[in-house]
């Protein structure tokens, strides 16, 4: 046990180090160097207290001073001089020390009469010889300060322990705390004259000169990116920093201004397509001088695109939260007219812009502001998504809004301005029923279908509608009875009356868009609802197909008697019209606008005889291929390229749109005949002769008597 306590008993070497008397001594030394930086701010409190009192008691009160003048430099340099010759209040009697800190808490010698000389203590007379004694205390010699050392850890080697310091690095901040306070009590005294203020005048002018200055400088970097786009797109990030101008003499107008050209200049310079971020394989690859320029154009405007439209959201989100910058360079007041230039230019480039990058991100921003409290923010909205719609040929960018506006309204649980619901009205005819029909059609209540059909069958019979539109009607109701409404027993007759009996307005003219709506219209009414048709129906439209085949253009023609091939395929007692003989009892009345009483099963498809010897090789084909009974095998058959197509399909194939033959023509070289026949060189011999003749002999000129053949005639 003795062992063990002894063992216990023996230091480590890291506690010597921690109770060691050098560890001891540092801090003690550290300590006596914080109680000497408190003696000396306390030795200032008191030399200001002294100095006080001094200035109270003074035979020869000093005047008040206007502290925006300055001191004489020979004043200060004698006061400091006094505060130096005087004496500590540590060294002065009890009953002194107790005057001085009364006179200092009461400062009356501040509010009493100065044109009196008496001292506050004349009858003080009891220490008149405290000066002798303090001359009596020796005095140290002002010698260079001591640098101040950092005391380390110290280290141990062979001979025991050896301390370790360093000197203190001499800095601004490490100056002695007393000189510092006395240079600050120094500046604080020598006030410098103020700045001379400017006039209302000078500083309208002033603010004048620095904005044409910007002015300037945007319409350079403006100039610069419209002239060569792909060269200076780094100018546009130069460009969009200025929407943080600093001076508040022109910070609202400069960012306004930069707002606006780089809205335009972002209509003119991005190009009529998405543009998409390159992949792995596309970055490694090699590419010429040429394409690496465009790529690094495309990237770099997409990038200042997207910085653009944050900096436009940012300035509609400060105005909603009423924000105060820390820099106060924009007033609470201007906030709402930034807002309103933001909102503006989104507006536009959503107009302007909807097939370019972001165009989503935009509509998000605008459709809240639609339903804004504000009525110039809401009106400007609307008035964009209407336009929007108007201009829309697509559909797609229509339909992004009409979506987001859906969602919007069901999040505010339908408690919207009316304007917002109203911006649907402006929605193309072309647009409501082919975006809203195939979204809302599976949610519409069975019990309403018959309603539905009769609405759509009046709109069409009202004549407002223009063809298009009508087409677009139909196709609304065989959507929606090609849905929930299959399984009802509704046989929409006067439907394919209307087309059957439209059909003929078709042309070669400017109708020629419509042929692709028709071809959808017959694919949902007689294809997908084949077991609702009649065979007198298929015939009578087949008839009439064939018909409207010869006064299209050449695409058209394709894509009808592409239709007209899959009604065979589909009805396959139709083939009776490929043959002379009559059917049944009755004439073909091809004037009249019913399909079922028609009597087309007693006529022929004599237009595909016309349709063989058309001019394009493709009609050529399926005219012949049909005149076969349109067979899936032999030499008649159509290649899979042809067949395994859409109408639609074929129908944009080989569309003339570009004003290009397709397939293209093949080229003639005839060749070039030894002598060309010029002139009379046409006329046979004998009409020459007789030309010649008649072009050598010489008029006579006679008298005309009209009276002979008057007297002829009365007789």
């Amino acid at each position: 046990m003795k062992a063990r306590r002894n063992k216990k008993q023996v230091p480590s070497f890291r506690k010597l180090l921690k109770t060691s008397k050098v560890k001891l001594e540092n801090k003690l030394k550290n300590k006596q160097h914080k109680q000497q930086s408190t003696l000396k701010k306390y030795r200032k409190e008191q030399r200001k207290l002294r100095q006080a009192v001094k200035d109270a008691v003074s035979k020869k009160p000093i005047p008040l001073e206007d502290p925006k003048r300055r001191r004489p430099v020979k004043r200060i340099e004698k006061e400091e001089e006094e505060e130096e010759e005087a004496l500590p209040l540590d060294m002065l009697d009890e009953d002194d020390l107790q005057l001085m800190k009364d006179l200092g808490q009461r400062a009356s010698f501040l509010t009493r009469d100065l044109s009196s000389s008496e001292p506050v203590h004349v009858k003080k007379r009891k220490h008149e010889h405290i000066i002798d004694k303090y001359e009596k205390i020796p005095r140290t010699l002002q010698t260079a300060p001591e640098k101040e050392l950092i005391h380390l850890l110290p280290i141990k080697d062979k001979s025991g322990i050896i301390p370790q310091t360093r000197e203190k690095p001499d800095t601004d901040s490490n100056k002695d705390e007393e000189d510092q306070e006395e240079e600050t009590e120094l500046e604080e005294e020598i006030i410098e004259d103020p700045i001379p203020e400017m006039t209302r005048e000078e500083h309208l002018i002033e603010r004048k000169k620095k904005l044409q200055e910007k002015k300037l400088h945007i319409a350079t970097l403006a100039s610069a990116i419209l002239s060569d786009p792909e060269s200076n797109i780094k100018k546009l990030k130069e460009l969009r920093s200025m929407l943080m101008e600093q001076d508040p003499d022109v910070a609202v107008t400069v960012r306004k201004l930069v707002v606006v050209s780089l809205m335009e200049l972002f209509k003119d310079i991005t190009p009529s397509y998405k543009i998409r971020p390159l992949t792995e394989a596309e970055k490694s690859t090699k590419i010429r001088k040429e394409t690496q320029k465009l790529r690094e154009f495309e990237e770099g405007l997409v990038s200042q695109y997207k910085f653009y439209l944050e900096n436009l959201e940012q300035m509609v989100k400060d105005w909603k939260q009423r924000k105060l910058k820390k820099s106060n360079v924009v007033s609470l007041k201007a906030y709402k007219g930034l807002a309103e230039v933001a909102v503006k230019s989104l507006c536009e480039l959503l107009v302007t812009l909807p097939h370019f990058n972001f165009h989503n991100n935009i509509i998000v921003l605008i459709v809240p502001l639609m339903n804004d409290t504000s009525k110039s923010i809401s009106e400007m909205c609307c008035e964009a998504v209407k336009k929007l719609f108007k201009q829309d040929k697509l559909g797609q960018a229509s339909l992004g809004v009409v979506k987001v506006i859906s969602g919007f309204v069901k999040g505010r649980n339908y408690e919207v301005r009316p304007e917002v619901s109203l911006s649907f009205l402006t929605l193309h005819f072309i647009c409501k029923l082919t975006l809203l029909a195939p979204l809302f059609a599976h949610l519409i209540n069975v019990e309403f279908f018959d309603d539905l059909l009769v609405v759509l069958h009046t709109l069409i019979e009202s004549g407002d509608l223009s063809y298009q539109e009508s087409l677009h009607c139909v196709q609304t109701a065989f959507h929606i009875l090609s849905g929930q409404g299959d399984v009802l027993n509704i046989d929409p007759m006067k439907f394919y009356t209307h087309l059957y009996k439209t059909l003929f307005k078709l042309h070669a003219g400017a109708t020629n868009d419509s042929v692709e709506i028709v071809l959808q219209c017959l694919d949902v009414m007689l294809t997908k609802r084949r077991k609702q048709v009649s065979q007198q129906r298929a015939l009578a439209f087949i008839k009439r197909l064939c018909t409207l085949a010869l006064q299209v253009l050449p695409n058209s023609s394709i894509g009808i008697l592409a239709t007209t091939r899959i009604l065979m395929h589909t009805f396959p007692k139709t083939d009776l019209l490929l043959d002379n003989e009559s059917q049944g009892s009755g004439v073909f009345l091809p004037e009249l606008d019913e399909p079922e009483y028609c009597n087309a099963q007693n006529t022929a498809l004599w237009e595909l005889h016309a349709l063989r010897r058309h001019y394009h090789p493709i009609v050529q084909r399926f005219a012949a291929h049909l005149m076969a009974g349109a067979p899936s095998e032999g030499s008649e058959a159509l290649k899979p390229e042809l067949s395994r197509r859409s109408a639609v399909e074929l129908f944009e194939t080989y569309s003339m749109a570009a004003m290009t033959f397709n397939p293209p023509v093949e080229s003639s070289n005839p060749k070039k005949k030894d002598k060309f026949l010029q002139g009379d060189s046409f006329l046979n011999e004998d009409l020459n002769e007789l030309v010649k003749r008649h072009c050598s002999e010489v008029a006579i000129e006679s008298p005309l008597d009209f009276t002979k053949y008057l007297k002829t005639s009365l007789r």
